[in-house]
């Protein structure tokens, strides 16, 4: 984890940090594999009874660092790496896994797959000028780190259609209306800090029974729609309309398609 995620465990609280400020705690290879590891780490550490997540500096994560559009780390998306989910998907589906709550504390930029990490909390509190974004489509991709799966049931259709199909930055108050956030406040880890303490104190048997009751609330077909991202992921990346639209974003001119046979 050294140099991407902090862990720091005080009173039955894991503070779960992004430390790669400079970079808008954007996400490269090793920030995936350090997200997961710190994740899969707090499902067995003793005593924690609630996780705050979050960022250093002025972004919550800024998405995909560039690097990660290189030929070098291009990967199988189909192998179930991590139980029903890949690596991507893994990064943001880990939160969900953990037995204890999750509270994401958001400011600057949560964007592609990192606003996807923050929908993996059990809890989301944003600053009131955070920007949001599903952005896959900027770079001629789907979300696929396990968004689709994650925010099924806190939004409505037509909403994550025209979200998603658009890649369209909108501001934090637009993503409480639609149920993206919790809450907005001021000081987003201040707040989520208080909320952890205030659920450590409560009993962490009836506290982790819950979690799991609101989980299992959820789409029953998870493991197919995760599956379903990434075969439809597979099929699109490194595609000549995908690799359009990267080389359209980075000359800044309007990219030219070619229509699907």
């Amino acid at each position: 984890m050294e140099g991407r995620v902090s862990i720091e465990i005080n009173d039955g609280i894991a503070e779960v940090t992004l430390i790669r400020g400079d970079k808008m705690n954007a996400l490269d290879k090793r920030m995936f594999e350090a997200l997961i590891e710190a994740g899969e780490r707090l499902k067995k550490e003793p005593g924690v009874r609630v996780v705050v997540l979050s960022g250093e500096g002025r972004a919550f994560c800024a998405g995909l660092d560039m690097s990660m559009f290189s030929p070098e780390n291009a990967m199988d998306l189909i192998p179930r790496t991590h139980g029903i989910a890949n690596i991507f998907q893994q990064v943001a589906w880990v939160w969900r896994e953990l037995p204890m709550p999750v509270i994401a504390a958001v400011q600057g930029t949560a964007f592609g797959g990192g606003f996807q990490i923050m929908l993996g909390a059990d809890m989301r509190y944003a600053h009131p000028d955070t920007n949001f974004s599903i952005m896959e489509i900027k770079w001629g991709l789907v979300p696929d780190m396990a968004g689709t799966q994650l925010w099924t049931n806190l939004v409505r259709e037509d909403v994550l259609r025209e979200l998603t199909y658009t890649g369209r930055v909108f501001k934090a108050p637009e993503a409480l209306e639609h149920g993206f956030v919790t809450r907005l406040v001021e000081d987003p880890k201040a707040e989520a800090m208080a909320m952890a303490r205030e659920i450590a104190g409560k009993n962490p048997e009836a506290i982790r029974a819950n979690k799991r009751i609101f989980n299992a609330m959820r789409n029953p077909d998870e493991a197919e729609g995760l599956m379903l991202e990434s075969v439809e992921q597979q099929a699109i990346i490194g595609g000549p309309n995908q690799m359009e639209a990267v080389m359209a974003n980075f000359e800044k001119r309007a990219p030219n398609f070619k229509d699907p046979e």
